[in-house]
């Protein structure tokens, strides 16, 4: 964490994300450069990368209020499922097609759909950038990673079932992971209820983020017991309080005080368990991932934008805007390890190796496309 928090002033200093600092922490601790930490000592924390996950997804289920849903209308569903699933499938076909390992492409074309809405929401910010672009750009992002969470639990649970030879049964490929996703929500749903119910007993905020904790580490601790998908189970909790508390934002806003310190550590762990080694094995695909992805984000935006019908500004520029990968792409990846074993030290490495260049060069594609789109004056 010293580390870490040292990295936060250099970053600042070349105006790039924390998370990026983070990871470089994380390599510099890591066995491969100080030696701090070894595989046992790292392995000893998944503890806190698996709560570290049910913060994250319960605080993207936090943005789900039915209220301010229906008021983006459905063009915004339709641009989000078409620039994610369009980045999922160009990634896992291209892969398919060139040979490479069915499971490895699944799961690989499963993270690509994932956007990083912080470094995104902080260019926007830094700049105070407006109009359509900036306008579709924030609920796109806000809504991408629960879509995210969706294509990983059924795509992963397909390559689950491959990896251990079952085929393509219905069962495995089909009525397994519904069944996953639809307990998934029902348990973390009523989680959530209590949760939400709880909130008008305990009034003040110590107790109320006591309340959190509790709720999520249940979730994690249940979704772990039971097979069930930790993500989907934690996002649940977070939209059912965010509809059914009256109190839900200040209740959310002390779970965002108390996480910092907890994804400090998450993006530490993750780039500690970098592994140099595999380097030379992820040239190819972690260049066709880089690629493909970022293809599909694109078209995929820009058809989306034109079955929404969105203005020109829009379908030429918000795709480039999706770019950055950070947070939830990470998590995912930490989750191959158990999902495909075989690959999951590759699949780690690809996504750790994407996240920095997509962390280095997202935010300033993003300053560029909303420059040309007219969102940013120039006095800014």
């Amino acid at each position: 964490m010293i580390i870490a928090l040292l990295m936060t002033r250099i970053m600042k200093k070349i105006s790039l994300p924390n998370v990026t600092g983070y990871l470089i922490a994380g390599l510099i601790a890591g066995p491969y450069v100080l030696k701090l930490y070894n595989a046992e000592n790292l392995s000893a924390l998944t503890v806190i990368t698996n709560v570290a996950l049910g913060f994250i997804a319960f605080s993207i289920g936090g943005e789900f209020k039915l209220s301010s849903l229906k008021k983006l209308g459905s063009k915004i569903f339709v641009i989000t499922v078409f620039e994610a699933v369009g980045a999922s499938f160009l990634v896992a076909t291209v892969l398919i097609v060139l040979k490479f390992p069915v499971t490895l492409a699944l799961v690989l074309g499963a993270i690509a759909s994932a956007t990083a809405p912080a470094a995104t929401l902080m260019v926007v910010r830094q700049y105070k950038a407006r109009g359509p672009v900036t306008e579709t750009l924030l609920p796109v992002v806000a809504i991408d990673d629960a879509v995210c969470l969706m294509l990983f639990s059924i795509l992963s649970s397909v390559a689950k079932s491959l990896e251990k030879g079952n085929g393509f049964s219905i069962y495995e490929t089909i009525l397994k992971p519904v069944i996953e996703i639809v307990l998934s929500l029902l348990l973390g749903f009523a989680i959530g209820l209590i949760l939400s119910v709880g909130t008008k007993f305990f009034k003040s905020r110590a107790n109320r983020i006591s309340l959190v904790v509790t709720a999520v580490f249940l979730g994690v601790g249940l979704a772990e017991k039971f097979g069930l998908s930790s993500l989907l189970l934690c996002m649940s909790i977070g939209a059912a309080l965010a509809n059914y508390s009256a109190v839900s934002d200040p209740v959310m806003d002390g779970s965002e005080r108390w996480t910092p310190p907890l994804f400090m550590l998450f993006f530490v762990i993750s780039g500690a368990q970098f592994n140099f080694s595999i380097l030379k094995e992820i040239g190819a695909v972690g260049i066709i991932y880089l690629f493909m992805r970022s293809f599909g984000k694109y078209f995929g935006a820009r058809l989306g934008c034109r079955i929404a019908k969105t203005p020109k500004t829009v379908r030429d520029y918000l795709g480039v805007t999706l770019l950055p990968q950070a947070g939830v792409a990470i998590g995912m990846a930490q989750l191959s390890l158990s999902v495909v074993p075989e690959y999951g030290e590759q699949i780690r490495a690809v996504v750790l190796c994407a996240t920095l260049v997509y962390e280095l060069v997202g935010p300033l594609l993003t300053k560029i496309s909303l420059q040309k789109a007219g969102e940013i004056k120039k006095s800014s």
